[in-house]
């Protein structure tokens, strides 16, 4: 038996098992927090108004967790309620959970990778045509300018394990980071157990940062085709299951047009190359055990390495 399949029966079996030990890595994986912002982040408190950062703050890029770096906000989002804590009228997709506090009586909303607290949500208050104001504090917050964001690019790929490709995509000069999860099913948040059970239609992908002035979408694309074998379908390796398809998620015609290339390349090289060109949709960030898998393990993939095809 494989190991990752021996995961995928793990977690379908033992499922409250598998939480106690997502809770675990998710605890170790998290920043270090100021007592401040444990206080707002992991004990659910609130900054006085008119006091956070953000709350007058009208510049241009994304909003983050402070505690994990997942993207909860865009600044389109944001407007002013007067409320004294920075507001938002919709999240990034799959970006945030809700839930009822405590008391029982508002939504708290949390960062939906690492269980922060943000704040809380409301509706039916009519200050924007959403209807719906997210409540934040500041302190659970990290601002990323739009200049910075300019200065990078995204690419989706799957070919198999998850893990492996991960290991390999980061190591290449120019990469950022690299993000385990779940793309092109029709569940919203899926669980490691939901996609392995075949029936939520994901793929394990990757979620790719890169600076394009140091790697092109193409290089690293080409890289792609390298570590793992675009020639089998529904498994690499050892690991077999409809999770496990190769495919290529474009996010612009530009990467589209690429991996076509790329492709008919490899076919006239004599490659019967099975790998799907979609469109890029959601992309679910997999659970933080998952994140950095074989550089906390200390080992080496056993499905994925190195093939020179072009």
């Amino acid at each position: 038996m494989s190991e990752k399949l021996f995961y995928c029966l793990f977690f379908a079996a033992f499922s409250l098992q598998g939480c106690t030990q997502n809770q675990s890595a998710n605890e170790m994986e998290n920043k270090k927090l100021t007592p401040e912002e444990e206080r707002v982040i992991l004990h659910k408190g609130t900054e006085r108004p008119f006091s956070g950062a953000y709350y007058d703050f009208w510049e241009k890029g994304n909003y983050l967790c402070k505690q994990c770096g997942a993207t909860l906000y865009e600044s389109t989002a944001k407007f002013d309620a007067g409320c004294g804590w920075p507001s938002f009228d919709q999240e990034v997709p799959g970006a945030v959970r809700r839930q009822v506090d405590a008391a029982g009586h508002q939504t708290e909303i949390l960062c939906a990778n690492c269980g922060a607290h943000l704040g809380h949500v409301f509706e039916g208050e009519g200050f924007t045509a959403k209807n719906t104001r997210h409540c934040v504090n500041s302190i659970s917050l990290v601002f990323v300018p739009e200049k910075s964001l300019l200065m990078t690019d995204t690419a989706i790929f799957a070919g198999g394990c998850f893990w492996g490709v991960e290991y390999y995509l980061q190591k290449s000069p120019g990469v950022l980071s690299v993000v385990s999860g779940y793309i092109g099913g029709h569940v919203d948040h899926p669980t490691y157990e939901q996609v392995c059970s075949g029936k939520t239609g994901h793929y394990e992908a990757v979620e790719v940062v890169f600076d394009p002035s140091r790697i092109s979408y193409e290089e690293l694309a080409r890289l792609f085709f390298e570590i793992h074998d675009p020639t089998q379908w529904n498994h690499q390796g050892p690991d077999r299951g409809e999770q496990y398809r190769s495919a290529v998620f474009y996010r612009n015609e530009e990467q589209k047009a690429s991996t076509e290339k790329l492709i008919s390349i490899l076919k006239e090289k004599g490659y019967e190359v099975v790998t799907e060109v979609k469109p890029a949709g959601t992309f679910w960030k997999a659970e933080n055990y998952h994140q950095d898998y074989y550089e906390h393990k200390g080992s080496t993939p056993y499905c994925h390495g190195y093939t020179k095809r072009f």
